[in-house]
């Protein structure tokens, strides 16, 4: 399988044997259960965005404009969400590789090699992303966001909101 940074130095993979797939193959000794998680995304990501080589590695470097179009049969969620609100979006990085467990962070081979639990890398047993953005617009389906890294197509799996101070919850 080809992976835009599968020539990347710094990356260092699971015996092909081992390549994580959900519930399937684990580490031998290992005491996890396999299990299997069905996620179904309720949107997707429209960008700019097409190339991870160019793309920026988080949202605040520079990350143009985006829209996050869901899926109508979530239309229900979506009602109270509003211009200038902070959410967290969560992505399923549906082009990063799954068996990666330790990088040079940002990819500098100059950088200690690094176990990817304690990186922001896109390539981990499940790529997971993250993103913190700022709705801009709020158009039936389609939210506009500043400071989404995410590329074009990328599968939104969640939608959460940035927390305030406790008494404000």
């Amino acid at each position: 399988m080809s992976t835009p940074l599968a020539g990347r130095r710094g990356l260092r993979t699971l015996p092909q044997a081992l390549a994580a797939t959900v519930g399937a193959n684990r580490p031998e000794g290992s005491d996890m259960v396999d299990e299997a998680y069905l996620l179904r995304p309720v949107g997707r990501v429209v960008s700019p965005l097409t190339d991870a080589a160019s793309a920026p590695r988080q949202g605040d470097e520079g990350a143009p404009e985006a829209w996050l179009v869901f899926d109508a049969h979530v239309a229900p969620a979506l009602r109270d969400l509003h211009a200038g609100a902070d959410l967290l979006v969560l992505t399923w990085l549906d082009r990063a590789r799954r068996d990666v467990l330790a990088v040079h962070p940002r990819g500098d081979g100059s950088r200690p090699e690094t176990g990817v639990f304690s990186t922001r890398s896109p390539h981990r047993p499940n790529p997971i992303g993250l993103h913190r953005v700022r709705v801009l617009a709020v158009d039936g389906l389609r939210v506009r966001v500043a400071d989404l890294e995410a590329l074009d197509g990328t599968p939104v799996v969640d939608v959460k909101p940035v927390l305030g101070a406790a008494d404000e919850r």
